[in-house]
């Protein structure tokens, strides 16, 4: 039987006018504050919880899990060393998540001239909301920055807004993962912008595909290089990454601008999905035994490769990058190759020898004009060009991780005087094993 309807009082409030000097509607305080919990961010997050900091993370969407979950990136890449060795090269927070995503059949690998890591995203984005909240993190999604407090060489706090109203965090240290230095840049800290496009991607699942008949990667890209005119395409090359057994695949053919500005960033991100449709047009067409039935499962939001990042003490080369150089304070290290999208048909792809490593120093992150700050993953100072061989997932996770042991390595003290021999030995694993 249905309740009785009983009485539900109901009041009418009105909200204060408020303006920029006013105090923040919420305020929070914590030991770190994290912003953008993509991989380098969520790394540095559950890290500095694991070391007993109280931390708080926060992102510009409503989900968690940056552009690994919500831009179905499907792919996890720079994790592991080139052939025919495959040295694994970063751990930390991949461990936990290879572990819990192998258990469930959630993860697959792929070798090539590497070894790449394929996942359900919706799988991780479950596993990220469980993982914050087993570590005790506080979470804000949705939440934009409004203004920053900073004492000479400190950050002291940052405004963000969202929809429930304005919240002060103040933090001791500070980590900005964000992708594209919105912490940084708020804070008046140099940054910079590449002189021409560095394009995104409009990423997609499809469904229904016969995986027995599925085409070698070389003939995938040339197909779409000799046809992509006829069917409107705008990059001319392109990649299906099959899930094993579901029928499925991620579709990376797309090349879409990244703007900054507000306006543009939104008709790029439905320019995104036209040239998505006709590429999967193109496949049903040109590949009917594979791709005949296929059907979008998802839309990804689009993916951002280089945007805008810090100018830190130290700007990474790319002579650095194909010498790898060895660097006293590095934190981080890969073998994936230059992979500069600059170009609307295609993009640069220069691989390395099997035991080629480079590395990223603690000076890419580190901002000269203050002392509690940090920046990991997409942020990081590098050359247009090396800066694309370090963005990918397994340096940018390993970025995080460091970042969180720097800040408490040094306390109070600045992220510019840190013991890097006391650092290397905490962070061993992501550098010699």
């Amino acid at each position: 039987m249905p309740h009785a309807l009983t009485d539900l009082p109901v009041r009418t409030v009105t909200r204060p006018v408020l303006s920029a000097a006013d105090p923040a509607e919420h305020a929070v305080t914590a030991d770190v504050l994290v912003v953008g919990a993509g991989i380098a961010g969520l790394s540095a997050a559950v890290e500095s919880a694991k070391l007993g900091r109280d931390v708080v993370l926060v992102d510009a969407l409503p989900v968690l899990g940056g552009q690994m979950v919500n831009s179905l990136i499907g792919l996890f890449c720079g994790v592991f060393g080139n052939g025919p060795e495959y040295r694994r090269l970063t751990h930390g927070l991949f461990d936990d998540i290879f572990r819990a995503l192998e258990a469930t059949g959630d993860l697959f690998y792929r070798d090539g001239h590497t070894v790449t890591v394929g996942y359900d995203e919706v799988r991780l984005g479950r596993w990220v909301e469980d993982t914050v909240r087993a570590h005790g993190i506080r979470v804000i999604t949705g939440a934009a920055i409004t203004g920053v407090h900073r004492e000479d060489r400190r950050l002291r706090s940052v405004r963000f807004a969202s929809r429930y109203g304005s919240i002060d965090v103040t933090a001791t240290g500070f980590v900005d993962a964000s992708g594209d230095a919105a912490l940084s840049w708020a804070a008046g800290l140099p940054c910079r912008l590449p002189d021409r496009e560095i394009y995104g991607s409009q990423q997609l699942v499809v469904e229904n595909l016969d995986e027995a008949h599925r085409p070698d990667p070389a003939v995938l890209a040339d197909r779409v290089g000799r046809k992509a005119a006829e069917y409107g395409l705008r990059r001319h090359d392109g990649l299906a990454f099959f899930f094993p057994g579901r029928g499925t695949a991620v579709l990376n053919m797309t090349h879409i601008e990244a703007p900054l500005d507000p306006i543009a960033a939104a008709e790029a991100q439905m320019e995104g999905k036209a040239q998505a449709d006709r590429v999967v047009a193109f496949l049903r067409a040109e590949f009917p035994e594979v791709f005949g039935k296929a059907t979008v499962r998802s839309y990804g939001l689009p993916g951002r490769r280089q945007t805008r990042w810090v100018r830190a003490a130290h700007q990474l080369t790319l002579d650095e990058v194909r010498a790898g150089t060895r660097f006293p304070d590095a934190v981080a290290r890969t073998a994936w190759p230059i992979e500069l999208h600059d170009s609307p048909e295609g993009y640069v792809w220069e691989t390395f020898g099997p035991d080629h490593l480079h590395y990223v120093p603690l000076r890419s992150l580190t901002p000269p004009d203050v002392d509690n700050v940090l920046v990991a993953g997409r942020c990081a100072d590098g050359d247009a060009a090396a800066l694309s061989s370090i963005r990918v997932m397994g340096p940018c996770g390993a970025m995080g991780h460091a970042a969180a042991h720097v800040l408490d390595l040094v306390g109070d003290g600045s992220v510019h005087e840190v013991d890097v021999a006391a650092l290397a030995a905490r962070i061993t694993e992501n550098l010699d094993s």
